[in-house]
């Protein structure tokens, strides 16, 4: 028999984990289902030691210590976690969503939310020679702790804001750093540029445009480098000890494209009350597209919040969209 709850939130990330804590707000049973081995999606799996800088009332905040407070803030409406499994299918029995997983298990709730980020997600590869070979021998394609580069010779490979944000957060651990970009411009904020910039001009670091990844060689570990000027083809051997190759990630929808859902360019159509073309099933955060959307981890909250005020009202039709002020909840 399928295990119940009121609510089922596809996804454990930040989204995901605030709109559970308003469905819990509202007295209502959820569960979260998640691929990932613990919560917090992309901050943690990705970058958990990186800053967010764009979280209202944090001045900067790390990234695993944003996850940390929405579990606690969670915490007291006792979330049922089921992580490392993937929402397989999703199909309406009765006046129930039923949702089967990639372990088998089966959950039925009577609304569901799908946060799930940018759904399935890999490193996306600059197909260097070299490259694959020493994947867990000095190449990396994230930061999950910023201890692994101390006292290393970093080449950060990329021009987005991954790239430029740990050129930056790297400068007080590694003990040199490069970082190479095919392009003269740069596709990161604008003011982490300028910083970034200021920084190679003071002698901190160093930025090479337009220059790319020739081959990378070593024995049991990355040991150089030889990159190439993409207009001269000159080219330049670097001693290095990590390469961090941040070249963006491939998404995919994954299972979540054959749910019948309303999709426009992999992701799924809401409209202004996060609602889906299934009526039950609302979305939010990344995965989601409509009219002014931007992929902004504060909006994805606030999306979060309207999507579980919808989702508890389907799933409840006594309660009210409207859940009030939290200042007036009794703790």
């Amino acid at each position: 028999m399928a295990e119940h709850t009121d609510v089922l939130i596809v996804g454990a990330g930040p989204a995901g984990l605030f709109a559970g804590f308003y469905v819990g707000m509202r007295g209502l049973s959820f569960r979260f289902v998640d691929p990932l081995p613990e919560p917090g999606g992309q901050l943690t799996a990705l970058y958990p030691e990186k800053y967010i800088y764009d979280v209202a009332g944090f001045p900067k905040i790390y990234a695993k210590d944003l996850v940390k407070g929405l579990v606690e803030q969670v915490a007291p409406f006792n979330p049922i976690y089921s992580l490392g499994e993937r929402a397989e299918n999703l199909e309406k029995v009765g006046d129930h969503f039923k949702v089967t997983t990639s372990k088998g298990n089966a959950y039925t709730a009577k609304a569901v939310i799908i946060a799930a980020g940018v759904g399935a997600f890999e490193p996306r590869r600059i197909g260097a020679p070299g490259e694959m070979e020493f994947e867990g021998k000095g190449v990396y394609y994230a930061v999950r702790a910023k201890a692994e580069f101390a006292g290393k010779r970093v080449l950060i490979v990329g021009g987005g804001d991954s790239a430029v944000d740990w050129a930056l957060n790297l400068l007080d651990t590694a003990q040199e750093i490069t970082l190479i970009h095919r392009r003269p411009q740069f596709r990161a904020h604008e003011a982490s540029v300028k910083e970034l910039m200021q920084a190679h001009e003071e002698g901190r670091l160093r930025v090479l445009t337009p220059y790319e990844v020739r081959r990378i060689e070593g024995d049991e570990w990355v040991r150089r480098v030889v990159i190439f000027h993409n207009q001269t083809q000159e080219e330049i051997p670097l001693e290095v000890d990590a390469v961090l190759i941040l070249a963006g990630y491939i998404t995919k929808l994954g299972p979540l494209a054959h749910w019948g859902l309303e999709l426009e360019k992999n992701k799924i159509k809401v409209d202004t009350t996060m609602a889906t073309s299934i009526p039950g099933v609302y979305a939010c955060g990344d995965i989601v597209t409509y009219p002014g959307k931007l992929p902004l981890i504060v909006l994805g909250f606030g999306e979060a919040a309207i999507a579980a005020n919808h989702a508890a009202a389907y799933a409840n039709p006594a309660l009210k969209v409207n859940p009030g002020h939290s200042s007036e909840k009794v703790s």
